[in-house]
């Protein structure tokens, strides 16, 4: 089956993507500070936290996007 890519169908998909990667940036955001803020970390180990935090949410994005653009550019949704 062929993706219709039209400028219409990517504007939808990055107006989703972003969409779904505030929100996700939100969610693991508010957890980063919960966690951070609970173990009252000092700023070193707040960084090293937060550098965790970024592998698994570069993931998410990554993910995000992709679904984003796979379900907009999918000719069954058209």
């Amino acid at each position: 089956m062929q993706r219709i890519k039209t400028f219409k169908t990517l504007s939808r998909a990055i107006s989703a993507a972003a969409f779904l990667s505030v929100q996700a940036l939100i969610c693991i955001g508010t957890v980063y500070w919960a966690v951070a803020e609970t173990l009252g970390l000092s700023e070193m180990a707040a960084l090293v936290l937060g550098g965790i935090f970024a592998v698994p949410t570069i993931l998410v994005l990554i993910t995000a996007v992709r679904m984003a653009f796979d379900a907009e550019t999918d000719s069954a949704n058209q």
